[in-house]
Parts: C-alpha cells; structure tokens; sequence
C-alpha cells in the first residue's frame, strides 16, 4: 500500500495562516491522571521539547508543519525525526525504541495497522481523562481504527481509502455493485482489453483486497469482540467472488502478480477496463506523459454487494509515548497536526487524505483535488485492516490462503479453515 509514500505530485501553496496561541514553556511537576495507572499516569502537566517521528517526509508536509508549531511555540519546540520511507523499517524503530522506554519519542505517526499491537504493549498513551481528544469532526471509520478495546489510542492524522478506476468512455455508468460490474466484462473482452484488477501479489496489498472482498460481503476477519469471525458463509462468498472472477478470465492470469503500480500501468496503458486502486493513482493517470486514459477515466467507489463496497481503511495515526515527559505539549501538538488548517495543508501539498469530515466538502480541495467527494464516500464505508495485537500474523494467513484459492490450488472451503487455524494459533481466539 502507497500508505507513506506521496500520493500525487505536490501542489503548491502559500504558507498557512494558522493563528497560534503560545503555550507557556518549560516542565512543570509530574502528575497523575484519574484513571490512568503506572507509566500512563505521569507527566501529563508537563510541557517542553518534544520529538516528533514519522517516516521520510517525501511529500514535504511534516517539516514545514513543525517549523509553523516552533514559530509559535519557542518553550516548547518540536525535532522531526525522520525514519526510512520503508514500512517495515519504521515499524522496528518503533518498537525499538518503545521497548527501551526512550523518552525522545514523544510522537509518533502510527500506521493504522500497528496501533492494537502497541496499544496492548501499554506504549501508547490513552486519550482520554486530561488526555481527551475531541474527534466529534472526524470521520468516524478513522477514529475506530485508532480505538483498541474502546479506547482511543492514537489520533487520526490523514486517511485513505480504496477507489474504483473505470473508462468512462467504455462504461459510461460506474458499476454500483459486483455483479454489475461483472457483468460488464463482456465489455471489455469485445474491446480486447482486460475487465478488472486489483493487488493480488502475495504481499500486504492482498490482504488489503481479500479482506475489502470478505468486508464488502458482510463478512468480517476478526469480529467486533477481537475473536476469528472468519469462518461464515459471508466470508466465503467474498472470497469466491475473487475466486470466481479469475478463474473466468474476468481478473486476468497476470493480475495475480499486480501491486499498486503494475494496475496502474496496464490501466493508464489502456488495457483495463475497471481497476482498484489508491486516490494517488489519479493525478498520474492525468498527467503521466505516456498516459492513454488522461480524458477517459472516471472514478467511483468500490462496488460491494448491493452498493459502495467495504473498502479497506489506509492511512496514519498519531500515537503519544506512555513514557513522554511532556505530554502536554504532546498532546497540543496532535491537536494541531489534526485541525482544519493542518488538514487542508496536508491535503493540498500532499494529496493526503483529510480526517475532518467537513474538509470533503471544501470548494477550494475539490477544485485542485477532484476526487475529495469519492474518496469520502470510500471512507465513510471503510473497515479498518484487523484490529489485533496478533496483525503480522493475521496477514500472512489472510495473504497465503487467499492466494492459494485464486490461483485454484485450494477450495474457498479449505483456505478460510485455514486462514481461521493459523489465526488461531497465533494467539487470536
């Protein structure tokens, strides 16, 4: 997923005019919070420095952020420390330096998956009590993604969301619903292109469409109550429906080693009828040079079982370190990356996803960012990937076992039992 990556190319914008209000500097003794206990207790008075850490800032959005934060507040300036822009990495320094308690690590940006398992670990700090955040403006699917065993976590800080690729001069009409869209196929086999694809490598990207699959057919992963909810009949009709559409040509042999960025060749090559794809496909679609679809595509959300589909919840969250000794400062620094001006900048010279509902609708976004309105709906109907301490190993089931039933080496019936034993048997109950 093109989760820390940039989106699209930057759009450029003035510098915000944000008005702060300085807080005052310096540390000031450690308190306790009601309902709080051990490291989580302390420190939530205190102000002063802080580090904020994130991934590569390839967009170009984070520094400029704190320089606005630092302007305002001389006492209580923030450091960016830049991680490698490889996912993988970024999660290993986390929990690196999590587990030595380093106390430099005041805030960190969190990918969505990685929230439950630091959570359960008792790193991240709970906002609530004197650490509440106000999410009430927020688009509700991202604060769910940040919420472990009711608890909110980690704060939204920019979102994404699946959409559908289509030629609208092909299909005029977007598909509302799979078997629309199936049924279009035959489009695309007398245009002697290809119908539908999607990322369905075996990697994360596959987790990402099988679960979007199992989701937007009222089947779940891991349900409400954190417990395998894998094995029903809802699941299963997801899951055959990507089986079914390949083993009849409607997903090509090829799109089985597809990530992100093989769909968007062959679709802004013009041989794809319908892809789905991240919103940073668009405006490469529309500018690329070698681009055959820059006039002729649209876009629309993904068709589920009888309107949007479930698309798979992308983006990052903002967690605070239970070992911070300046979670004051802290925590007015996430309010500020998560306020509107913050939001939009993220927006506009990023194409990042905002997480403030009302921004979806901001006429100065969707004039430069035309897909906004899409995209909201995407969001609105997104699941979070599974919430659990257990992630990397809820994946690698998802990823084998739905590969192996694409590919037609295992019935839908077997993969889902196996997908449900070694979820199991790595700890998720």
């Amino acid at each position: 997923m093109k989760l820390a990556k940039v989106l699209a190319p930057a759009l450029t914008v003035g510098i915000l005019a944000i008005s702060l209000t300085a807080c005052g500097g310096g540390s000031s003794s450690t308190s306790t919070g009601g309902g709080l206990s051990g490291d989580a207790a302390n420190n939530l008075d205190d102000r002063g420095p802080i580090t904020y850490v994130q991934g590569k800032d390839n967009s170009n959005v984070a520094q400029p952020i704190v320089d606005k934060w630092n302007a305002a507040h001389p006492d209580q300036k923030v450091t960016l420390k830049e991680q490698t822009d490889k996912a993988d990495q970024q999660h290993d320094d986390l929990v690196q330096n999590l587990q030595t308690k380093n106390v430099n690590y005041d805030v960190m940006s969190v990918d969505v998956v990685w929230t439950a398992e630091f959570a359960a670990k008792g790193w991240l700090q709970p906002l609530k009590d004197k650490m509440a955040l106000d999410t009430a403006g927020m688009l509700p699917a991202t604060v769910k993604a940040g919420t472990y065993n009711g608890t909110l976590y980690a704060a939204p800080q920019n979102s994404d969301g699946a959409l559908l690729y289509y030629r609208k001069d092909l299909v005029p009409t977007a598909p509302k619903t799979w078997a629309d869209m199936m049924s279009m196929c035959s489009i695309a086999k007398a245009k002697g292109i290809d119908c539908y694809a999607g990322q369905y490598a075996q990697y994360e990207g596959l987790t990402v469409n099988a679960s979007e699959a199992i989701n937007s057919t009222g089947g779940q992963v891991i349900g409400d109550d954190g417990k395998v909810a894998i094995d029903s009949d809802k699941a299963k009709a997801g899951l055959q429906n990507l089986v079914t559409a390949y083993k009849d040509g409607n997903i090509p042999t090829q799109a089985i080693t597809y990530q992100e960025e093989q769909g968007r060749q062959s679709f802004e090559d013009g041989k794809l009828l319908f892809m789905r794809n991240w919103p940073y496909v668009y405006n490469l679609a529309k500018t690329d040079a070698t681009s055959k679809v820059k006039d002729t595509f649209g876009i629309a959300p993904i068709p589920g079982e009888s309107g949007p589909g479930a698309s798979t919840l992308g983006g990052h969250q903002l967690g605070i370190s239970v070992y911070s000794k300046h979670k004051a400062t802290a925590l007015d620094f996430v309010k500020f990356v998560t306020s509107s001006e913050i939001q939009k900048f993220y927006a506009l010279q990023g194409s990042l996803a905002p997480v403030l509902s009302a921004l979806y609708d901001d006429s100065e976004l969707t004039a430069k960012l035309a897909y906004l309105p899409v995209l909201k709906t995407s969001i609105e109907n997104a699941v979070p990937r599974p919430v659990t301490p257990f992630y990397p190993a809820v994946t690698k089931a998802i990823q084998d076992n739905a590969y192996a039933a694409i590919k037609g080496d295992k019935t839908v019936d077997a993969a889902i039992s196996d997908m449900k034993t070694a979820m199991e048997s790595a700890g998720v109950k």
